[in-house]
Parts: structure tokens; sequence; C-alpha cells
């Protein structure tokens, strides 16, 4: 079996950063705009922070699609960075929720398992140690 390209795991990691980030940004961003006149600087600031990791995330989708050599480093950095900032956005009063009472560290856990299976993925996987010799 050839272990070389962007095909199985690493597609869908390349998918999820590309398309699922994006969107997923775009619906939370467009359910809280509206309290940035309520809520003030502080919500706008933790946006902006969600569009910079998105773009980072964007750009690391894109470097791994087009295999390039420096694309595994900043597909972690960027899975790092989401994690950082979704805990920073669950644990802080910054960003208006609907979760109920206690459900936080459930919300974190699941985050950090996300970022953390796919940061492992990155570490271990034959595919992508093939495909960008690291």
């Amino acid at each position: 079996m050839d272990r070389r390209g962007v095909r199985g795991w690493l597609l869908v990691l390349c998918l999820l950063l590309l398309v699922w980030q994006p969107v997923s940004l775009g619906l939370v961003a467009s359910s809280v705009v509206d309290a940035v006149a309520v809520r003030g600087v502080s919500l706008a600031l933790v946006l902006l922070l969600r569009l910079a990791v998105t773009a980072l995330g964007i750009a690391a989708g894109l470097a791994l699609a087009g295999e390039r050599p420096y694309a595994v480093a900043m597909a972690k950095w960027s899975l790092a960075a989401s994690a950082a900032v979704d805990v920073f956005v669950y644990l802080t009063p910054y960003f208006p929720n609907n979760r109920m009472p206690g459900d936080t560290p459930f919300y974190v856990a699941g985050s950090l398992a996300y970022s953390g299976g796919w940061l492992m993925y990155l570490v271990r996987s034959r595919r992508v140690r093939n495909t960008f010799g690291v």
C-alpha cells in the first residue's frame, strides 16, 4: 500500500482545517456579532483572535494539501492554537454562550481531545512521515 500523498486521514484533517473550521467560525461569529455592542472590546478581540487562529488553520490546511515541507509544523501550531483559544473561550466570561451549568468541563475535554488526537496523528502517522519526511 502506498503511504505517500494527501489521502486518508490526512485528507480529512485538511478538509477540517480548510472547510469545517472556517464554517464553524462563521456560524459562531454570526450568532454573537450583535453582542459586540453590549459586551464591547473584549468580545471583539476574542472574535479577532478566533479569526487569526482560523486563518492559521486555513494556511496549515493549504500547506498540507500542497505537501509543503513546513506543513506539519504549521498544522501542529494551528491545532495547539485552536485548543488554547477554545479553552480560553470556554473558561472566561468574554464570549457569550448557552452551555448548561456544569457542562464547561465536557466542552474543554472535547476540544482538548480533538486537538490532541490530531496532534498524535501528525506525530505517529506513517503517511505523514512518508509524505513529509518528518
